[in-house]
């Protein structure tokens, strides 16, 4: 069997579209529909439905890829698990990070995994915790951090890192201010059922923090006023910060600002920090010593900020 043409299939059917795929990689289209001919014959049936703009996969074609995935996957494993045992510290690692946090974590860490591995190459994947659970399950990327609550977790393994409280924040001129608490001391706890007739920044629709803010104020039913929608939560905590509206966000992103006064929420929300990957896939020795590293960059930050 022909590795090499696994992952053309594949590459084809990730970008409905053969020019596209054969400018990925680096190969003529010509050489490329050679292979797809070659390889459709042999099986007898097409692999692709074709059209000028938008190929997509015929039964058989979807059958085709989902196992070539497979067949890589368990090459990668096989060779992760030899260079294990011969302890060659080489390799590769797909991994996927969160926007702000997970880049800035990475940044972190890279210097002394890199001291330990350098001859394992890493490939960065920066996308929103959905998305990157799509791409785990698929078996694009070897391991992905995110940060969310177990009704956001799929069916692939998770590797726990720490726990991240979600506070509430609001601004110094706000009425209730005066009771709220600081940074590094307990924070009072309050429902926000009083805060309904609030304006509130947030996280856009889809994110799993915006899941978590949609459960609590579903629970308390009420529907405060959303004043602004970002993918960012430092934007959350400016907003607070220049007195514009309220807002929750993690922890972590809290500042300690005479601008702000900070509340523990009554359902006490925590979001877990966790490292993903794939159902039944193998760990290499270099994928655990980074997420170790990773588990020991979040308790330090947890611990500043708690």
């Amino acid at each position: 069997m022909d590795l090499k043409q696994l992952e053309y299939i594949i590459h084809i059917a990730e970008e409905n579209n053969i020019t596209k795929a054969s400018e990925k990689l680096f190969i003529t289209q010509s050489a490329l529909n050679q292979q797809l001919l070659k390889l459709e014959k042999e099986l007898g049936t097409q692999l692709f439905v074709r059209s000028r703009n938008n190929w997509h996969l015929t039964q058989a074609g979807k059958i085709y890829v989902e196992n070539a995935k497979n067949i890589l996957r368990i090459k990668k494993d096989t060779y992760n698990q030899i260079n294990d045992i011969l302890e060659t510290r080489e390799g590769n690692l797909v991994i996927g990070l969160t926007p702000e946090r997970g880049t800035q974590m990475f940044a972190a860490i890279y210097p002394t995994f890199y001291k330990k591995f350098p001859k394992v190459k890493i490939d960065l994947i920066e996308m929103p915790v959905k998305k990157q659970q799509v791409e785990i399950l698929q078996g694009n990327i070897d391991i992905g951090f995110l940060t969310l609550q177990d009704f956001q977790k799929t069916n692939d393994n998770y590797i726990h890192l720490c726990f991240e409280s979600i506070i509430l924040g609001v601004p110094s001129a706000h009425p209730l201010a005066q009771v709220g608490g600081k940074l590094g001391e307990p924070l009072p706890e309050i429902s926000l059922k009083l805060l309904e007739n609030d304006s509130f920044a947030v996280m856009q629709t889809g994110s799993t923090l915006r899941e978590i803010f949609n459960h609590l104020i579903n629970e308390e039913n009420i529907s405060p006023h959303i004043l602004l929608e970002t993918r960012s939560c430092h934007t959350l905590f400016e907003m607070v910060a220049q007195g514009i509206c309220c807002s929750v966000f993690p922890i972590t992103y809290a500042k300690p600002s005479s601008a702000v006064s900070y509340f523990s929420i009554r359902q006490n929300p925590v979001w877990e920090v966790t490292a993903s990957y794939k159902k039944d896939s193998y760990l290499s020795n270099a994928a655990k010593e980074l997420i170790a590293m990773a588990t020991d960059y979040w308790l330090d930050r947890v611990q500043v900020c708690s």
